[in-house]
Formats: C-alpha cells, structure tokens, sequence
C-alpha cells in the first residue's frame, strides 16, 4: 500500500515536472523566434524591406555585416553607446551603493519620509520631464554624449530598494563587531560589506549598463537633432527606418546592426546570471 502510494505521488510528480518544462519550452521560443528572425534577415543578399512576403533569404550573404562596419558610421555609435553605458554604469554603481548602505545602517532625521518620497517620484515615469530637461541640457550646451551621462546619472540613487534590501539581510553584528575593534565607517563599508554583497554588486552594474544601451527616448531627444557623430546606436538605427529612401536598402543593414547590438548584453547575462538572481532574490528579502 504505502509503495503504491509512493509510486502515483511520483507519477503526479513527473507529470508535473513535464507540464512545467513544456510551458518553459514554449516560452523559451517564443522569446527567441524575434532574435531568430534577425539573424535570418540580417544574412539576406538581396534588397527588401520590412514589407518583404518572405524570411528566408532567397541569397545568403553577409555583404550587410560588411557595409555596416565600412559604409554606416555605425562604429561611431556603437563607441558612443559604449562610453555612456560604462560611465553610467561607473557613477550608478557607486550612488546606489553608498545610498543603500547610509539607508540601511544608518538611523537618521527624515530616513523614512526620504526613503518614501523616493519611491514616490520613482513611480512617475522619465519622460514626464523630457522636455524641461532637454531645454537645460540646451542652454548648456550639452546635447551630446555628456548630456546623456548626465540624465542617465541624475536619478541613480532613487534605485536603492533592491541594494537596500540586500545590505538588511548582512547581520548588524558584523558592523558592530568591526567598529568594537576600532574600524571606521569607510572600512566597515569597504573591507566588510562590499565583498559580503557581491551578486547585489553584479545586480547593480548589470542593471546600470544594460538601461542606456538599448535606450531610445531620451537618447533621441537630446542627440537625435544634433550631429550624427553624437548618434547612440538605438538613434542611428532608427533613422534608417525613419527615411523611407533608406528603409528598403539599410532593412538588413539594421537586422545585422542589431545582431551586433545584442551580443555584448546577451554574453553579459548569461555570464552573470547566477550572481543576478542572487542579488534580486536577495535584495527582496527585506525592504
């Protein structure tokens, strides 16, 4: 009897497991059938645009991989969009850090109400101050690369919950224990909670590079009316498909420029993707 039950409970078990990787499959699919598609179209020798009534190529070719690196100033801007993301991601990464940790350990006047109105203003989304934001960066002078370091930068420590979150579940004790011994805050930071926090690190800086790289609103706004040398990749491709003239011939240009574009990401993640899910499981712990 009791074997009999031990069987049907593993037989539910399985099917379970079954029913669970087959959903997983499917979505997996449908995730990467778009990137799929890119791949295919980015290897087409003939000239079609977007309305074309077919995928496959009807000749394979990676003359568009060639002209995108020697005919495009496509280069250009995959530096630009390089240099913003690791600036970015340099000055985000220290911000949230030291905020997380002074909201964490430290008890203060106004901490609560501070921490509130923070996610307060994270709810409204960027866009609302576009235009006020573009007209600064204007009378500056700094819609170009600069700008978009500092818009991209300027809100860095409202992103503090999930680091937060992650120093709440570092024992106290340890603070403790280190100040006992003499230590100040800036080694208790430096020397104990940082190598303690690494997959919240990893978190952090794969969130600060990934959100400009592919960004396109801002980045438009700003660089998008400027000269094409402050282009980010995200601004220059789209004005490919903006001009009609050039939407039909730069089609697989675009496809083979956005192969390109997802690889450094892609690699990125999945080399890091264990120490990401640490920190967002981590950091959800507590709040």
């Amino acid at each position: 009897m009791e074997k009999q039950k031990y069987a049907s409970k593993k037989g539910r078990e399985r099917l379970s497991l079954a029913v669970i990787y087959t959903i997983l499959i499917l979505i997996s699919l449908v995730w990467l059938i778009p990137f799929f598609l890119i791949v295919i179209l980015s290897l087409r020798g003939e000239a079609a645009g977007m309305s074309a009534g077919y995928i496959f190529p009807k000749e394979w070719s990676f003359k568009n991989y060639i002209t995108l690196f020697t005919e495009t100033q496509f280069l250009r801007w995959y530096g630009n969009t390089l240099l913003v993301s690791l600036v970015v991601t340099i000055f985000q990464t220290i911000i949230v850090l030291m905020t997380s940790y002074a909201l964490s350990r430290l008890r203060f006047k106004m901490r609560k109400p501070l921490m509130n109105l923070m996610l307060i203003l994270g709810m409204f989304p960027g866009f609302l101050s576009m235009t006020a934001v573009y007209f600064i960066l204007d009378s500056m002078h700094f819609t170009n690369v600069i700008g978009l370091i500092l818009v991209y930068s300027a809100s860095s420590a409202m992103q503090y919950y999930i680091c937060k979150g992650f120093f709440d579940t570092i024992p106290k004790s340890l603070d403790e224990a280190a100040r006992i011994d003499g230590a100040s805050r800036h080694t208790v930071f430096f020397k104990i909670i940082l190598p303690l926090a690494k997959p919240i690190i990893i978190y952090t800086i794969l969130t600060a590079f990934i959100a400009p790289w592919g960004e396109y609103m801002f980045s438009s706004l700003i660089v998008g009316t400027g000269s094409m040398d402050n282009y980010t990749v995200a601004v220059g491709m789209w004005k490919w498909l903006e001009n009609p003239q050039l939407r039909t011939a730069y089609f697989p240009v675009f496809c083979a420029a956005a192969v390109i574009v997802s690889i450094p990401i892609t690699a990125l993640f999945i080399w890091l993707q264990r120490y990401y899910v640490e920190g967002v499981t981590g950091g959800s712990v507590k709040g």
